[in-house]
């Protein structure tokens, strides 16, 4: 996936290490670790269009476009754009992907992590990690990619 590399803001493997379901009827908000332990994720999921469960590996990607050579989106293609012969796109080779808006950031207690905070139309994220690994999130809109 290195063509897509200058899109390309966070990769990282997690386990799903909780799942709960209790407030809404299609969402759930699951809480996972990175394979490596250094970062966290709470994300609320749309589960009739990507049912998950604990002890389940996702790869999760954030990127600033879905173009496969990383140069942007083009005026002419939405990313929803499904005809025939159309050009393909990273959303392709995932499961579940939205677009949505990174609006916080919070310093860890320890100054060497950081929290990011987006919202997918209504639906969060919250990253919690090494400020390394997160910086690279300090930009206005993001893309999800997530697949199993």
């Amino acid at each position: 996936m290195a063509a897509a590399g200058d899109a390309q803001l966070f990769e990282e493997t997690f386990v799903i290490t909780n799942y709960d379901q209790s407030k809404y009827d299609r969402v759930a908000r699951i809480t996972a670790t990175s394979n490596d332990n250094a970062t966290q994720m709470t994300l609320d999921v749309n589960i009739e269009l990507f049912p998950c469960s604990t002890g389940e590996t996702l790869q999760v990607v954030l990127a600033t476009n879905l173009s496969l050579d990383g140069k942007g989106d083009s005026e002419e293609r939405g990313w929803r754009d499904v005809k025939a012969g159309a050009e393909s796109t990273l959303a392709d080779m995932y499961d579940y992907v939205c677009h949505g808006k990174i609006y916080k950031f919070e310093d860890g207690a320890d100054g060497q992590s950081i929290k990011a905070y987006v919202s997918f139309g209504g639906l969060l994220m919250m990253l919690e990690g090494p400020s390394k690994k997160l910086l690279p999130l300090r930009v206005d809109n993001t893309y999800l990619l997530v697949k199993k």
